[in-house]
């Protein structure tokens, strides 16, 4: 048993020695002297790594426009979304049931009130129709902030939110308002063609849509709104919409909604990408 206590206390005097040894004034087997060198070398190191970060960030920000991104990413045929968008996509409801199309109401007027008529004639410019609105810079000389074609609440007329506060939804006749995602510099059209929107359902739900109404009424994106030069070079821009009302779409049954895109420069969406160019959502609306 004094044997065991022996070696306890003959190995806690060991690792107090290791911590700090009195007679060569080592700290966990080393001396100020070297524990400083180790510490300068860290130092010196880590400040090094610091400054080939700024570094590199610094000629990489030289490279960089504000206005303009340095290097993009195409993409083919952009995507589209809705408005109102429900939940994942799908706008079910009942007529009579406020509550359960209220919401999608309130998300078309908050939605649509940066394009009220008396806002877009103070904001942006009264445009002509079926050609680009080409603003170049000139040389070294920016053109900014670049002008904005005017898209008024009105011209959506019947899904302008003027004739029925509630877009259709009381009535069964919902709307659905439709925008293209936005691409810096994309030339949507040639030869005075805009893109047009076009919304189909599903084979097996062809008999249930009934007939559509486009606003504006040749349910395009005209070519005046492009191309789109970016959010801090056009802070006035507005996106152009297409609105979609379903004049006669059956009731308690569930419809499955797709909406493409067709444009003589875009490519067709292909089916490895379901949002390139269109966009699919579920529409069902009870009368119970």
């Amino acid at each position: 048993m004094s044997a065991a206590k022996q070696g306890d206390r003959k190995g806690s005097g060991e690792w107090r020695e290791f911590f700090w040894n009195p007679r060569t004034h080592e700290l966990l087997g080393r001396t100020a002297a070297s524990w400083g060198l180790i510490l300068l070398f860290y130092l010196v190191f880590y400040l090094f790594l610091a400054g080939m970060f700024m570094l590199t960030m610094y000629i990489m920000l030289l490279t960089l426009d504000d206005y303009k991104p340095t290097w993009q990413d195409r993409l083919a045929t952009p995507g589209m979304m809705i408005r109102p968008k429900g939940n994942q996509l799908e706008l079910t409801y009942s007529l009579t049931q406020t509550k359960s199309w209220e919401g999608f109401v309130q998300n078309l007027d908050s939605f649509l009130t940066p394009y009220n008529d008396t806002q877009q004639v103070q904001m942006n410019d009264d445009c002509i129709p079926d050609q680009y609105f080409i603003q170049e810079d000139s040389g070294e000389v920016r053109n900014n902030p670049k002008r904005s074609c005017q898209f008024n609440r009105s011209m959506l007329e019947e899904c302008s939110g003027f004739p029925d506060r509630s877009y259709g939804y009381s009535q069964g006749q919902p709307c659905v308002l439709i925008k293209l995602n936005r691409v810096i510099g994309m030339l949507p059209g040639k030869d005075g063609q805009s893109p047009l929107v076009t919304c189909a359902a599903k084979r097996e739900d062809s008999d249930k849509m009934g007939p559509l109404a486009y606003y504006p009424p040749n349910g395009t994106f005209n070519l005046m709104y492009y191309p789109y030069y970016g959010k801090k070079a056009q802070v006035n821009y507005t996106q152009p919409l297409v609105a979609v009302k379903f004049l006669n779409a059956s009731l308690n049954t569930d419809i499955d909604v797709e909406c493409k895109i067709t444009s003589n420069t875009l490519a067709p969406g292909s089916e490895r990408d379901k949002f390139a160019g269109r966009v699919s959502f579920k529409l069902r609306i009870d009368n119970k």
